[in-house]
């Protein structure tokens, strides 16, 4: 007779299901074999399982014992697949009743002594379950967790409490879901001196969902501001939530089941390989870009960063998804972040005083030169940070903080949410940043002197097709926070004054816009 029980492999944060069939012959040789593509930690599980029915008093008969894990052509990886393997072992030796497994699914891996022990990926899992109609089975530490996918879940601390309920003596109980966190204290504005136009600009970037990179000498408050974005942008939404805490979920970031609506921000230092921030490795783990989903990925001292790194960024930006390619497989995370960067103009510094970088334009040209252009065309905001000085820091605290701001920032939103509510196809994001093709013409288009502008601008600036289009963008998240329904000339000209030019050339043609 075969016993068996789903279970589930992950790719990305898909979950798969996994029917784990056992079947008990007699032989000479007593043996147990573990069949269906299993790696190195599945194998393992022989051994674990052994030892933890050894600790609650069961042996293994003196059979063959037969583990496949179907369809045998999808690898199988991790520690997670014990607690599916012992359920089917134990109901083949009749220790649970051959029928119980109907219409469950486990997920979990056995300590020695019979404890199911936390394990990853369980709120995909649980959702998986969900759609196939079945109950979850995984460790009583993760039931919190898969009680966000819904009811009907089991959670259960050690094999002995299984054997317990499914004959019917001391049945478990649907674990709660766990808690909905709240939002930590953010960093205020109000702390920032100076810097109005920094400011505006990271507004813009919140309202709209921009890419944004400030520019300045060391000390003029770059990562300050950059810190301060999340207290801008407003809770996740309830899809957002989900979707972000599977990511956490299948990268062991999720305690007790206990969610945040505060929306991501990672901060990965310069030094990160390609792995760490795209994702990969031996498993094809999340990198940075995806726990950085729905939220921010600051990059600080960008031109330190490895240039084929910041390269492999290009089409997830674009996107807002990476694939990850193996021999065997292609593994798929969502990425669909914003990105915000900070550098110093030359590597010397480029501040005022003693600062002041000796080596002149050449300097700053060298310096730029390590970030590649298709990567900056990507970017929809530069900014130039001046120095503070020393009056600026003497002045009061700002009357305008993160609450002010991220009220403005809500309503802009707001409005952008009216209009592409319905757009076909559907954003991932309802914001400006996310708007291609007509539904851009039809949102974007400028009025015939913000027409004239741009395309005038478009020659002399030589911007690309890109470039051009996320002019337009950010000139209508400039409308959006104006309150207007259409694009005008001064919204072009402002958008353009945020346009990246090389070192030391000035932005003459947006400026004189702006003072018309």
């Amino acid at each position: 007779m075969v016993c068996r029980i789903s279970t589930f492999a992950f790719e990305g944060i898909e979950a798969k299901p996994v029917d784990v069939q056992v079947q008990m012959v007699g032989a000479s040789q007593p043996s147990f074999h573990i069949v269906g593509l299993p790696d190195k930690a599945v194998g393992e599980s022989r051994e674990r399982v052994r030892a933890a029915f050894s600790s609650i008093g069961l042996a293994l008969p003196p059979k063959r014992i037969i583990v496949n894990l179907a369809p045998a052509d999808l690898p199988k990886e991790g520690s997670h697949y014990d607690l599916a393997i012992a359920l089917a072992i134990m109901a083949s030796m009749g220790v649970i009743p051959a029928d119980a497994l109907d219409g469950h699914a486990a997920l979990g891996e056995l300590s020695l002594d019979g404890r199911l022990v936390q394990t990853l990926g369980v709120l995909p899992a649980a959702m998986q379950a969900l759609e196939l109609d079945l109950r979850l089975i995984c460790p009583e530490i993760c039931g919190p967790e898969a009680a966000w996918a819904g009811e009907g879940n089991l959670a259960a601390p050690n094999l002995i409490s299984l054997i317990n309920h499914f004959a019917g003596r001391a049945p478990l109980s649907c674990p709660p879901p766990g808690e909905l966190a709240d939002s930590p204290p953010l960093p205020d504005l109000r702390d920032v001196k100076g810097q109005e136009g920094a400011k505006r600009v990271l507004e813009i970037a919140a309202a709209g969902g921009h890419n944004l990179l400030y520019c300045g000498p060391p000390g003029s408050g770059k990562s300050m501001l950059a810190k301060r974005l999340p207290g801008l942008l407003p809770p996740l939404s309830a899809r957002e939530l989900l979707e972000v805490s599977q990511i956490q979920s299948v990268a062991g970031l999720l305690e007790r089941g206990q969610l945040s609506r505060t929306r991501p921000f990672r901060s990965p230092h310069h030094s990160a390989s390609m792995a760490a921030l795209v994702g990969g490795g031996m498993k094809a783990r999340p990198g940075e870009i995806s726990l950085a989903h729905h939220g921010i990925l600051f990059l600080d001292e960008l031109p330190e960063f490895s240039a084929q790194v910041l390269d492999s960024l290009r089409q997830p930006l674009e996107d807002g998804e990476v694939v990850i390619s193996r021999a065997n497989r292609h593994v798929k995370y969502p990425a669909r972040f914003q990105l915000v960067a900070a550098m110093n103009p030359c590597r010397c510094g480029g501040g005022p005083g003693d600062g002041a970088c000796r080596r002149g334009p050449k300097c700053a040209e060298q310096y730029q030169a390590r970030l590649s252009g298709p990567f900056m065309d990507r970017i929809d905001l530069f900014f130039d940070t001046p120095p503070v000085t020393a009056m600026d820091l003497t002045l009061p605290a700002p009357q305008d903080g993160s609450a002010e701001a991220a009220a403005r920032v809500a309503q802009a939103r707001a409005m952008q949410a009216d209009r592409y509510q319905d757009a076909e196809p559907a954003f991932t994001r309802l914001v400006n940043a996310d708007a291609t093709g007509s539904i851009l013409e039809q949102s974007a288009t400028p009025d015939e002197k913000g027409q004239a502008l741009i395309a005038d601008a478009a020659m002399k600036l030589n911007l690309s097709a890109r470039a051009y289009h996320r002019v337009l963008k950010v000139a209508r998240t400039i409308a959006d926070l104006d309150g207007a329904t259409g694009v005008r000339r001064l919204h072009i000209a402002e958008a353009l004054s945020y346009r990246r030019r090389p070192p030391g050339e000035t932005t003459a043609l947006s400026q004189t816009a702006l003072a018309q």
